[in-house]
């Protein structure tokens, strides 16, 4: 590991780790399968087992919430506005979260934030069952559970550091971000298969029951509360402003965030598939090519995790981050070169594929990198880039799709990240040294 930045195992007796036997190196298709070290720990393996109940329960909210204020308004700007809604409180409580898990015990907070993320799924239910029709009451929840959902994600992704060892954490992020993004394709699926079947109403008491198992998972977790060495703190806007404080001092956590920023941000063209679907792609079917648009990406990353074992072992993970961005801008810019259908969701599916790649290793990054007292700050930070990022992209490729047509507009943004990247990489060394 570079020893120009600060870091520490964050490791102790309370993460249930178990011995792994030295069994040599993997052969044949283990070679390419997805590294499962880390369920070998008990703690890691139920963290990670509720996850794959709830990465499709969450889903099936994140379809039901805009279906429901479409059908009562007949708006999309509605839909539009309601995704806004929640945008602020989960940059505010993210920030603010992170500061809270860097001060308490990591495991007490998880159940608070998963009991209220629960509870608010139980009101989605009951206004949906009772008939209220209300934009605003869904709004407000929305809020509430984008809220809840802040304080809960940098506790979540901190305390991992202090289940697994070093070296198997770009392992675990791979198993982690692979439920996830299988999630984001099995959950709309199901949704789309559920609603004329049982109801609206019954899908967010679904997701509901799936925290249920969330909970369960958190109780049975051990303490995980501030390292006896760190000095007693706070949770104020004092100890957020010094989490960015430390970003600043350490470049590779710094050009870690800069790196997701300028793949998201510059190379995320999501806003420009239905234009694309309507003309690019027209004659394969409006519909089929805004699905296969929109699924492309999911998909190659849920391949790129089943396949993680090709990468989750590489200990220059400064490097596998720059290859991985660089790679996500080259797919990009071949999808907007692209005029046939199939070709284009090819290349969007290598940019999973290279999405997965970076998400495993800016992780391992943030959680290697950082000190204990600092993981939870980091999060919140990540979380907030994560779901900043593809909206602010959002704005720029509508509106550069609208002023230089939607394939200059891809392929341009594609060319940009090459360059933007690989110009940083080059100009601030820190990235390219770092190696665990």
């Amino acid at each position: 590991m570079d020893t120009s930045e600060s870091t520490d195992s964050g490791t102790g007796p309370e993460a249930e780790k178990d011995t792994e036997p030295a069994t040599g190196p993997r052969r044949g298709w283990r070679r390419w399968a997805m590294d499962t070290r880390p369920l070998r720990i008990p703690a890691y393996r139920r963290l990670w087992s509720s996850t794959i109940v709830t990465a499709v329960g969450s889903q099936l909210t994140a379809v039901a919430v805009p279906k429901q204020i479409y059908d009562i308004t007949g708006s999309s700007a509605w839909v539009g506005a309601a995704s806004m809604a929640g945008l602020l409180p989960l940059i505010v409580f993210a920030l603010w979260g992170g500061a809270i898990a860097d001060s308490m015990d990591r495991r007490k907070l998880l159940l608070i934030t998963n009991s209220g993320i629960a509870v608010t799924s139980v009101l989605f239910w009951l206004q949906a069952v009772t008939g209220l029709e209300s934009v605003a009451a869904l709004m407000l929840l929305l809020a509430m559970q984008q809220a809840f959902w802040g304080l809960n994600a940098p506790a979540r992704n901190a305390s991992i550091a202090r289940l697994v060892p070093a070296e198997q954490l770009a392992a675990a992020n791979a198993l982690g971000s692979t439920v996830m993004q299988t999630g984001q394709v099995v959950g709309p699926l199901l949704a789309g298969v559920l609603i004329p079947v049982i109801g609206l109403p019954e899908l967010y008491l679904i997701d509901a029951l799936a925290l249920c198992v969330t909970l369960w998972a958190v109780v049975r977790l051990p303490a995980l509360p501030p390292l006896e060495s760190a000095t007693p703190r706070r949770a104020g806007w004092r100890e957020v402003v010094a989490g960015f404080r430390y970003i600043s001092l350490h470049k590779v956590l710094l050009l870690s965030f800069l790196a997701d920023i300028i793949a998201m941000v510059f190379g995320m063209p999501r806003a420009l598939f239905p234009q694309l679907a309507a003309q690019t792609y027209a004659p394969y079917g409006e519909g089929l090519a805004l699905g296969m648009l929109f699924a492309a990406i999911p998909i190659g990353a849920v391949v790129g995790g089943l396949f993680s074992g090709t990468f989750s072992r590489a200990r220059r993970h400064g490097w596998m981050v720059i290859g991985a961005v660089v790679a996500w801008g080259a797919a990009i810019t071949g999808f907007g070169l692209s005029s046939n259908l199939w070709i284009g969701v090819v290349f969007l599916a290598a940019a999973g594929v290279a999405d997965m790649v970076s998400m495993v290793f800016r992780g391992a990054i943030l959680l290697s990198a950082a000190t204990d007292e600092m993981r939870g700050r980091m999060q919140g930070v990540f979380t907030v880039v994560v779901a900043g990022g593809p909206r602010l992209a959002d704005v720029l490729h509508g509106t550069a799709g609208s002023a230089f047509g939607p394939r200059t507009a891809v392929a341009g943004g594609g060319i940009l990240v090459v360059v933007i990247m690989l110009t940083l990489a080059f100009a601030v060394p820190a990235l390219r040294r770092y190696r665990i």
